[in-house]
């Protein structure tokens, strides 16, 4: 996935994302900041949002089912991972492991590469199941599983 499939997605779901969670035209487009003629145009699919909606959409919306089947679980994360092209984490974060909407791809020294069956993007996970890297290229992805597995084996 890149920002204009995303883009694409999300704005022809938008009106399903507002009715899953009760809301009104008039209350999604003041939670959003955009104007409720805006939303109208998105939502009869006469225009698209732009990123900036999208982003805020998928932060706003984040547990949204909605959300989760456009990007394939945690939308942040995907959202994240395009706009950047990469995320390191610093501080870990936490996942589920992968076992809803990621598939295996490669296991070294108890990390394990990923990649998620609906936006496609990868990331790398530790034995706890928090994430080390997210990125959209594979050939990237395992380079980087390799230098994780080999800078924090035990010599």
């Amino acid at each position: 996935m890149n920002q204009q499939t995303v883009t694409e997605s999300v704005s022809a779901k938008l009106k399903l994302i507002r009715v899953e969670k009760g809301y009104t035209q008039d209350r999604m487009s003041s939670v959003l900041g955009i104007s409720k003629k805006t939303l109208v145009q998105i939502e009869k699919g006469r225009v698209m949002a732009n990123w900036t909606t999208v982003v805020a959409i998928c932060a706003l919306f984040r547990n949204s089912e909605v959300i989760h089947n456009i990007l394939g679980g945690d939308g942040l994360e995907a959202i994240e991972t395009i706009a950047h092209n990469y995320i390191e984490e610093a501080p870990k974060d936490k996942t589920m492991g992968g076992k809803v909407w990621w598939k295996q791809i490669k296991f070294n020294n108890g990390y394990t590469l990923q990649q998620n069956v609906i936006s496609q993007h990868y990331r790398i996970i530790d034995e706890e199941n928090n994430r080390m890297y997210s990125c959209l290229e594979r050939e990237e992805a395992e380079l980087k599983l390799l230098e994780i597995a080999e800078a924090l084996s035990p010599s």
